[in-house]
């Protein structure tokens, strides 16, 4: 397939999870991939592995200079045309053992992460015509839950960002949406026990974890022009879990 073809991504945490899920499938229909991410050895890996349309930029999303250095290295494999901002921690704990740092970590990563993304990014896209940005929220950016306040509360941002930059960008034809996965079989929630994750999937309509390749599918109609007239919009994949 070449869905893609002539056309790069950046892709921020995209060296396991739902990141290099969207990294292998935007390859296999064409396109290139920017891999930026923190873990050096699994992104270099990634990269080998999807060959020359694919390459490893190591990123520290709070770095607004690491930014512009991934989009340069971008452009090298070709024309820039969107971004996920799919670089995340989670870290559960309740209001009363969530200190200081643990609450700056997920802002910086989280939410500063997530702007900076956007900031950077979209001047490259203006200057390429127009483009698409993915900001990976949550359903915690629908709904409050419980034992992970600093966690929602950065996701909840993500969501109200995505609405901004929207009305912003959209003259530039830049288009910017959010995704909002539930519980998704990924290292991410590995911070619980299997067995507490699986039966929280039992309490919802869908009863079971979803996939990193489902959530990848629904990022890539929105970097694709299928979803063209679409912006500012929110799209839950989570089994029915925020019904």
């Amino acid at each position: 397939m070449s869905r893609f073809a002539g056309h790069t991504f950046v892709i921020s945490g995209g060296a396991r999870g739902m990141g290099a899920a969207q990294a292998r499938k935007i390859v296999a229909q064409g396109g290139s991939v920017l891999i930026a991410d923190i873990l050096q050895e699994k992104g270099r890996a990634l990269a080998d592995e999807l060959g020359p349309a694919a390459r490893f930029q190591p990123l520290d999303v709070t770095d607004e200079a690491q930014w512009a250095q991934a989009v340069s290295q971008a452009r090298q494999l070709g024309p820039l045309r969107g971004l996920v901002n799919n670089a995340g921690v989670f870290l559960p704990a309740s209001l009363p053992d969530t200190d200081l740092t643990l609450f700056e970590r997920h802002m910086q990563v989280n939410q500063l992460g997530t702007f900076l993304g956007m900031k950077v990014v979209s001047e490259a896209l203006k200057v390429q015509g127009g483009g698409s940005i993915v900001n990976i929220s949550s359903t915690a950016g629908l709904r409050g839950v419980p034992q992970a306040i600093a966690y929602t509360g950065t996701k909840w941002a993500v969501r109200g960002m995505t609405k901004s930059a929207a009305r912003e960008l959209g003259p530039f034809d830049i288009r910017v949406n959010s995704v909002h996965p539930g519980l998704i079989d990924t290292e991410m929630l590995h911070v619980r026990d299997r067995a507490e994750n699986l039966a929280q999937a039992q309490a919802q309509p869908i009863k079971r974890l979803g996939t990193a390749e489902e959530v990848a599918d629904l990022v890539l109609f929105l970097l694709s022009d299928e979803s063209r007239f679409m912006t500012g919009a929110e799209l839950t994949i989570d089994g029915g879990r925020s019904l």
